[in-house]
């Protein structure tokens, strides 16, 4: 019987949340919950000199955002800690003694050495530009999930302890995979590089190698190179301050190095779940795009009721300034219904809607002057007004409206799409936006007649 499965997501709190990092912790967390194992996490805070304690509440925090809860790590505890490395020394001094008693490390500089086990010599590498001792021993194949088969082999002894006795990544890395229980590690490509030392470290401490699975890197959306802290778009608390859905950036991060075996490219977060196979995931490198990711968002949108929607709306609007505290939420939610699929982020909406709600709104001075070309606005809007004016509130509706179009349109030997432009100009200040007659019915009765009547005065 195979062992339950165990992940592990150990980011290091120097930092904001990257994108990559972020996308690391989802596939692990995915993989925990579609196979029903667990998912640690665990804080690898031994630079002490770039650690922050904000920054850790910036990696709880958009993890909790994310969805991704963990079940075993800080604030949740566990039987396998403590989950940070910093309060786990005495345990990575056992295993230096242990190593040293075997053979398997000696002291050099100050330093502790890993030494590694095949037949020894010295050339010289032209990229140190000195005589070095290599060790040469057979190749080590890894199996990996993402990967596939990969052949390293590691070439010299390597520090594990540096000379002011702090230990060096490898080292506690592997220690506290194998005190943790890690099954599988899960983890970009960039550590394919390291995997050997640590293949050699579980050998030499007698302990079963983990699965790995290498995932592919994200690289920035123009030009070549990874996706690094300071390119746009890069960091999740972007996304949480520009009002994201959650949702979307995990199903968005999901694409990045994988697809869902149905072809769909907006799921909810328990069907990516279900489709979700390591095995499925791209060995080559994701770029990012935003602008995919915006499509995706808008989706995402699209998909929540409209009551739903103006919960996360109206918080929003209301701290731009744009909707009152007061405002009627059949209103609210009547304006959102026409205007939420123009906008592909909740960030843009209130700028977008600010014509529905306010009086001291935008004008598009371009769309003015091309209305002026085509003919006198004021003229067309006057025509129309007094059927707008005709129709009583209990019957402010689109078939109301499209009728009272149609019959001025007949009566005067015009096409009712001539009235359109400049009643859309008179009542947002744009040339363009939500659907005409549900964007006229959604401002009411009153709203409009009020601005077309300013319009013609003016």
């Amino acid at each position: 019987m195979s062992s339950p499965i165990r992940v592990r997501f150990a980011p290091s709190p120097t930092g904001f949340f990257h994108i990559g990092s972020a996308r690391t912790a989802l596939f692990n967390w995915l993989y925990a919950r579609k196979t029903g194992g667990t998912f640690v996490l665990r804080i690898e805070d031994t630079d002490k000199e770039r650690n922050r304690p904000e920054f850790l509440q910036v990696i709880l925090n958009s993890l909790r955002w994310l969805g991704m809860d963990w079940d075993e790590g800080p604030e949740k505890g566990g039987n396998h800690g403590p989950y940070f490395q910093s309060e786990r020394g005495a345990l990575y001094q056992s295993y230096r003694q242990r190593l040293l008693d075997s053979g398997r490390a000696y002291e050099k500089d100050g330093a502790v050495w890993f030494k590694l086990l095949g037949e020894r010599h010295t050339e010289f590498d032209p990229f140190l530009n000195r005589e070095v001792e290599k060790v040469k021993s057979p190749p080590m194949i890894i199996n990996d999930l993402v990967r596939g088969r990969v052949e390293r082999a590691e070439e010299r002894d390597f520090v594990i302890f540096r000379s002011d006795g702090e230990p060096v990544f490898h080292l506690v890395n592997v220690i506290d995979d194998i005190e943790m229980g890690i099954t599988h590690v899960i983890r970009g490509e960039d550590h394919l590089s390291n995997t050997p030392k640590h293949v050699e470290l579980f050998k030499a401490l007698g302990a079963p190698l983990p699965v790995y699975a290498h995932i592919p890197l994200i690289l920035k959306s123009d030009g070549p190179g990874k996706m690094s802290k300071r390119d746009k778009g890069a960091l999740v608390e972007e996304y949480q301050g520009r009002h994201f859905l959650p949702s979307a950036v995990v199903n968005y991060l999901c694409l990045l190095g994988w697809t869902p075996k149905d072809g769909r490219e907006v799921l909810p977060i328990n069907e990516i779940i279900d489709q979700f196979e390591l095995t499925d995931v791209h060995q080559g490198n994701a770029r990012f795009d935003e602008r995919k990711m915006m499509h995706v968002n808008a989706e995402h949108l699209k998909q929540k009721t409209i009551s739903d929607y103006a919960w996360l709306a109206r918080p929003i609007l209301t701290a731009a300034g744009v909707v009152a505290e007061d405002e009627p939420e059949d209103r609210v939610q009547k304006v959102l219904t026409v205007c939420r699929d123009k906008v592909s982020s909740l960030d843009d909406l209130a700028g977008f809607t600010r014509f529905c709600f306010r009086e001291d709104y935008a004008i598009d001075e371009k769309t003015r002057e091309g209305l002026a070309k085509k003919g006198d606005p004021k003229a067309r809007v006057a025509e129309i007004l007094p059927d707008l004016q005709a129709i009583p509130e209990n019957n402010w509706n689109t078939d109301a409206l499209n009728a009272a179009f149609e019959a001025r349109a007949a009566a005067l030997g015009k096409k009712k799409t001539e009235f359109f432009q400049p009643v859309r100009f008179a009542v947002s200040g744009q040339g363009s936006g939500p659907d005409f007659f549900p964007l006229i019915a959604a401002l009411g009765r009153e709203c409009v007649l009020r601005r077309l009547e300013k319009f013609v005065a003016g």
